[in-house]
């Protein structure tokens, strides 16, 4: 069975851990825009070729070559059983552009998931959230403390809260997600493909409401 999804989500819903996972129970790839660039460098591909020249202008790439090397991706062998796309689409524009690159592929239909917690949550979260700066593992001061407090349990190295998780960058975050992103929860409620998921509780609990939602 082909699954094609989207995870839609305020920052801090979980959207990346649940993808992992998501990912590991189906046997289909996650499909971030970054990991695609960095490949399509790597490969050097045309479409890889004209985001580098973008890249290394300090630009952001534009839609239709982001659009382009996700058709690319998304024709590969792995995921012909489905994918679960990271962090595309994040606005109406873009959601438009892939719904007519999956109809051209001849695709199963999107399932878009959007994964609700309150914002008090969501700054409880991504305030508490730590990082070992130097083999990348994370922590959570109230969820998942480290051993010793503000060390890292594998290096010992000092613990630190990452750029995007400090006060000013989680409220610009916000206000990008509600600016461009949220308006895709009303898109997708339109064409009848949304299904909403409470994303509060144990990282288990939130995974079997979502595959009961895919189920429905």
């Amino acid at each position: 069975m082909e699954r094609n999804l989207i995870l839609l989500g305020a920052p801090g819903a979980g959207k990346g851990t649940q993808a992992q996972r998501l990912a590991a129970r189906f046997g289909i790839p996650q499909v971030s825009t970054g990991d695609m660039l960095r490949a399509a460098r790597r490969e050097g591909t045309p479409l890889g070729k004209k985001a580098e020249g973008f890249m290394n202008a300090g630009q952001l790439v534009p839609d239709e070559v982001v659009i382009g090397l996700v058709e690319e991706r998304l024709g590969k062998a792995d995921a012909k059983g489905g994918f679960i796309l990271d962090g595309f689409p994040r606005t109406i524009p873009q959601a438009q552009a892939l719904g007519a690159v999956l109809q051209k592929l001849g695709r199963a239909p999107l399932a878009v998931l959007d994964v609700q917690v309150p914002e008090a949550t969501l700054l409880e979260r991504l305030g508490g959230r730590l990082s070992c700066p130097k083999d990348g593992a994370s922590y959570h001061v109230k969820f998942t403390p480290p051993k010793k407090p503000g060390l890292c349990d594998t290096c010992g190295s000092a613990l630190q809260t990452r750029a995007d998780d400090r006060p000013e960058a989680i409220s610009q975050r916000f206000r990008e997600y509600n600016d461009k992103t949220a308006p895709l929860v009303d898109y997708y409620t339109k064409t009848g493909l949304l299904r909403t998921v409470d994303g509060v509780g144990e990282l288990e609990v939130v995974l079997g409401r979502i595959v009961r939602a895919l189920e429905a």
